[in-house]
């Protein structure tokens, strides 16, 4: 589903470059907000964003996932009386939204299968289970998991805070991340069911907010929003062991606050989002542990979500505060982030979403 071709010249040769969906995930109620979900285009030789439309009418969609064949979206709408929307994307219309029983969903997650979506509802501290029809819209909730747990930061840890869910690249456990809790808990899933398996406890306060496996699956790290740490942790049969932990940003006098991380398609480098410092931090992967290379500046304000591209040339920053997503072209053996490309405007973008299928 190429939206454009053109030809590019590299080294006298003429290669296929092609204009590739992408979508943005904002916040409608706040002031200056977005009207719906942005849709639009990057270049894959430049990796140029620009904007084509919105997908009207859904609330606060401030986390956006498609399908595994592309055919549909799934998107939270953060309010206090949580819901979780369902759209087909290609017509771009709305098929349905369901409530999730918990307050200000931010994260969700398909499960291998693909006929369950599960939400991450952070006010309320909880995760909800949807199934997918065959349509693609979505039934109505069969499970709520409510977690326990607060921390010693008075604003943020009065209770759970469910920020984050992804499952294993085994896809045999899922794993919750909560800040509020200082824990991340680990689920099966089976028949549509979670069922807690373990839980990982982290420093009191580092407020763990969002995890990223190794592709080789023994490894996994969680990026702590309130201490400004990565923790590296060992992974096996559902059970997480923090390990190693290091500072994300150098010392400064403004706080930063952690945000997405995400590993290459390689294994080999780390990345992840510092609001605040508004840098990407560059991590390489040395065994188990690992060693920071460097910060690289977002361009924007306060990048809520990093992700990289289905190819993995090119990194996507949504700068929450300065209403702009930036481009960055990935070296592939170094991991090297170079500015590509002119920074897209766009009103409060907190996610990206480049499509797998163009």
């Amino acid at each position: 589903m190429g939206v454009g071709v053109g030809l590019l010249m590299t080294g006298g040769t003429a290669e296929a470059a092609a204009a590739r969906r992408v979508f943005f995930g904002a916040y409608t109620t706040w002031s200056g907000g977005a009207k719906g979900i942005g849709i639009g285009t990057y270049d894959t030789a430049t990796g140029q964003l620009k904007t084509t439309g919105v997908i009207s009418g859904v609330v606060n969609p401030s986390f956006v996932i498609e399908s595994r064949d592309g055919r549909f979206l799934y998107a939270v709408n953060e309010n206090t009386k949580g819901e979780v929307t369902a759209i087909d994307a290609r017509s771009l219309k709305v098929l349905n939204k369901q409530a999730t029983g918990g307050a200000d969903p931010c994260h969700l997650t398909l499960d291998p299968s693909g006929k369950f979506v599960i939400t991450a509802d952070y006010s309320s501290g909880s995760l909800s289970v949807f199934p997918v029809k065959g349509d693609g819209s979505l039934g109505a909730r069969t499970q709520k998991v409510q977690h326990k747990g607060s921390g010693p930061d008075p604003e943020r840890q009065e209770g759970p805070h469910a920020h984050h869910i992804v499952f294993d690249p085994a896809g045999k456990y899922a794993a919750a991340v909560d800040l509020g809790a200082d824990s991340v808990f680990v689920y099966s899933f089976v028949n549509g069911q979670l069922k807690l398996v373990s839980t990982a406890k982290f420093k009191p306060g580092a407020g763990p907010r969002h995890i990223a496996f190794h592709p080789n699956g023994k490894t996994a790290y969680v990026a702590n929003e309130l201490d400004s740490t990565i923790v590296v942790c060992s992974y096996a049969d559902g059970k997480l062991t923090p390990g190693q932990s290091l500072k994300t940003a150098p010392a400064s006098g403004v706080r930063n606050y952690p945000a997405e991380v995400l590993v290459s398609g390689d294994g080999k480098h780390v990345y992840l989002s510092n609001r605040g410092h508004d840098s990407v931090a560059h991590f390489s992967v040395n065994g188990a542990e690992l060693a920071l290379v460097g910060h690289t500046p977002v361009g924007g304000k306060y990048p809520r979500h990093i992700t990289l591209d289905p190819s993995g040339g090119f990194l996507f920053a949504a700068n929450q505060n300065s209403n702009n997503v930036t481009s960055f072209a990935v070296d592939r053996a170094s991991g090297k982030l170079t500015p590509s490309g002119t920074a897209l405007q766009t009103p409060i973008p907190v996610c990206v979403l480049p499509t797998r299928l163009g």
